[in-house]
């Protein structure tokens, strides 16, 4: 197909290795006393998945949103560009005086703010757009503005 859109991020293959060297880099040796795993929370990158698929006539973009409340995404369009921006809270917990004490074992949830920004090879059709949100699961299909091929005309000169 002439206009594939193909979106390849390679550090996004390497984020996991990446985490982990970060990890043991700190716990080892930036800072030992940290090392100790019961007092360690680990802050790591939010970068839910993105799936784009298109055809003749639309694009549609699935965005993996778990834990994420509907009123915290926005998905904004233009022309060509599509933004969706998230944030998931880490909750606030009124502790009892016994639990002051408590530390995290092992924290593998994500935090933060997320903002990611798609191109499209075609214009598109902002206002008959479409977003879904439905089991943590972002839908957004967005119709393709058609665009007449030119034929090559010859001008008459004068």
């Amino acid at each position: 197909m002439k206009h594939d859109l193909i979106l390849r991020e390679p550090e996004l293959y390497f984020d996991n290795i990446h985490n982990e060297l970060n990890n043991f880099l700190r716990d080892t040796i930036l800072n030992p006393m940290f090392s100790n795993p019961l007092s360690l929370k680990k802050n790591s990158v939010w970068r839910p998945a993105v799936e784009v698929k298109q055809s003749d006539k639309e694009y549609k973009v699935k965005v993996q949103l778990p834990g994420v409340k509907k009123d915290d995404i926005e998905v904004e369009l233009d022309n060509d560009f599509m933004t969706i921006s998230a944030k998931i809270e880490e909750e606030n917990e009124q502790k009892e005086e016994h639990e002051k004490n408590l530390r995290y074992h092992t924290c593998e949830f994500r935090y933060g703010k997320y903002q990611r920004t798609i191109s499209f090879d075609q214009p598109i059709k902002v206002s008959e757009s479409k977003a879904e949100y439905n089991n943590g699961v972002l839908t957004v299909c967005i119709p393709k503005q058609q665009i007449e091929e030119s034929k090559t005309k010859r001008l008459e000169i004068k």
